[in-house]
C-alpha cells in the first residue's frame, strides 16, 4: 500500500470536524478589510482550506460536480506542500461518497463538466494505491472512446440536444488535465497525450480571434440562439471560460513531450491568448473584466475566478518557459489583485468577494448582471491553484 494509507484510515473521520481558521495560520485582520499585499505570516491557501472545511463536511460541501472538484484539487495542492492528513482524508471521505468498494459508480458522464472531479480519482490512486479509484478513472476514460465529437473531432460540451455540436471554451478543462493526468498515473500517456493536445488544438482553432483572446463558444451547427450564422462563435469573451481554457493550456504543456507533434501549436495560441491578456489587464486592480474587453463599460466589473485562473496560467507559463518571462510581472500585478479580493472576516475565517456564478453562453448584458458571489467554490478553488503557483515561503 502507498504512502500515507495507513495514515488516511487513521483520520478519515477527522475531515468532519474541522475547526475554523486557527490563530497561528493567518494574522487576524478587521472584519471585511481586504489586504493590498500578503501579510508577512499569512498563509491563504491554509486559510481558505481551513475556512472552507469548517464550513462545509465532507457529506455536506455538494455532490459530484466540478466547481467542487476544482476547489478539492485546489486543496491538495495545499495538502501537497503542508502535509497536512486532514486535507487528504477530507477529499478522500467526499469521493468514497460516489465511489464503491469495487470501483463502481452511479454518476454519469454525459457531460465534460461531470469529468472535471475524476482528477480527484486518479490523485487517490496515487495517494492510496486502491485499486477501486483506478476503475473509476477508468469509466471516464472509456466514456469519452464513445463521446459525441464535432465532424472534426471536438467534444461536444453536452451529450444533450440544448448542447448538440457546441464546444465551450470551459469543457477543455473540465476533461483533459484529467487526461493527461489519467495518462500518466495508468500508463496510457500515447493516447492520453494525443487526445488532449488535440482538443486544445481544435477548441483554440474555433475559438481564438484576432488578439488572441477567446470566444466563449463555438455552435458547429449555427443553431444555437448565441451562434454567430456565419462564424458559429459567441458574441463576447467571458473570463472564466477563457481562463478555463489558459489553466488546461498549462496543464497539457506541462504533460506533453517536448518533441510532440501539435506542441508548437499549442505554445502559438497560449502566447497569442497571454499577449491579448495582458492588452486587458485593468491597469487600476491588476485584474480582469467579467467580459474581457470591455471594461470601458460602467456596469462591467473584475471578476476574481478568471483573474486567478489568468494569473496561475502565466506565471505558469513564464516559469515554464512557455511564454516570455516578462509576462511574470504581468502575472505579479494579477496576484496582488486578487489578493485584495480576500479578507478575513469577524469570525476569523476568509472571504473571497467578487466570484461569478456558473454561466451559460449569453450577450454582453447576461454576463454582466451574473451574480456576485463570495466564497463561490469556482473562486475558492482557482484563488487556490493561483495561490500555491505564486505564494512565497
Amino acid at each position: 500500500m502507498r504512502r500515507l494509507h495507513a495514515l488516511l484510515t487513521t483520520t478519515v473521520l477527522a475531515a468532519a470536524t474541522l475547526t475554523a481558521v486557527p490563530a497561528a495560520t493567518a494574522d487576524p485582520a478587521p472584519a471585511t478589510t481586504a489586504l493590498d499585499t500578503p501579510a508577512a505570516t499569512a498563509d491563504w491557501s491554509v486559510a481558505v482550506v481551513d475556512s472552507t472545511t469548517a464550513r462545509y463536511t465532507p457529506t455536506t460541501i455538494g455532490g459530484w460536480s466540478y466547481p467542487v472538484g476544482l476547489y478539492l484539487y485546489g486543496q491538495y495542492l495545499v495538502f501537497r506542500r503542508t502535509h497536512n492528513p486532514r486535507y487528504l482524508s477530507y477529499i478522500k471521505s467526499y469521493v468514497d461518497r460516489f465511489v464503491a468498494v469495487d470501483g463502481s459508480m452511479s454518476q454519469g458522464f454525459n457531460s465534460l463538466d461531470s469529468m472535471q472531479a475524476g482528477r480527484l480519482l486518479t490523485i487517490l490512486h496515487q495517494e492510496t494505491g486502491e485499486d477501486r479509484y483506478r476503475v473509476a478513472a477508468k469509466r471516464i476514460r472509456d466514456r469519452l472512446d464513445t463521446y459525441p465529437r464535432t465532424e472534426d473531432g471536438g467534444f461536444w460540451h453536452a451529450d444533450t440536444a440544448s448542447r448538440a455540436h457546441q464546444l465551450w471554451a470551459d469543457g477543455v478543462y473540465m476533461v483533459n488535465p484529467f487526461l493527461v493526468e489519467y495518462g500518466k498515473e495508468f500508463h496510457d500517456s500515447a493516447y492520453a497525450n494525443d487526445e488532449a493536445a488535440k482538443q486544445l488544438q481544435l477548441y483554440g482553432s474555433h475559438l481564438q480571434v484576432a488578439g488572441g483572446l477567446l470566444r466563449h463558444a463555438y455552435d458547429e451547427s449555427r443553431t444555437a440562439t448565441w451562434s454567430d450564422p456565419v462564424t458559429g462563435l459567441a458574441p463576447e469573451h467571458w473570463c472564466r471560460a477563457v481562463g478555463w481554457y489558459s489553466m488546461a493550456m498549462v496543464n497539457v504543456l506541462d504533460a506533453v513531450p517536448a518533441g510532440h507533434p501539435r506542441r508548437p501549436a499549442l505554445l502559438r495560441i497560449l502566447r497569442a491568448l497571454a499577449a491579448g491578456l495582458e492588452r486587458h489587464q485593468d491597469p487600476a486592480t491588476g485584474r480582469w473584466f467579467q467580459v474581457i474587453d470591455k471594461g470601458d463599460r460602467a456596469d462591467n466589473w473584475t471578476e476574481t475566478s478568471c483573474s486567478s485562473m489568468f494569473t496561475y496560467a502565466l506565471s505558469r507559463g513564464a516559469q515554464r518557459g512557455y511564454l516570455d518571462r516578462h509576462y511574470a510581472a504581468v502575472a505579479e500585478r494579477g496576484y496582488r489583485g486578487v489578493l485584495r479580493k480576500v479578507s478575513l472576516g469577524a469570525d476569523g475565517r476568509t472571504e473571497l468577494t467578487d466570484i461569478s456564478v456558473g454561466t451559460n453562453v449569453g450577450d454582453y448584458a447576461y454576463y454582466a448582471a451574473r451574480t456576485r458571489a463570495t466564497n463561490d467554490f469556482h473562486g475558492l478553488g482557482a484563488f487556490l491553484i493561483m495561490n500555491e503557483q505564486l505564494r512565497s515561503d
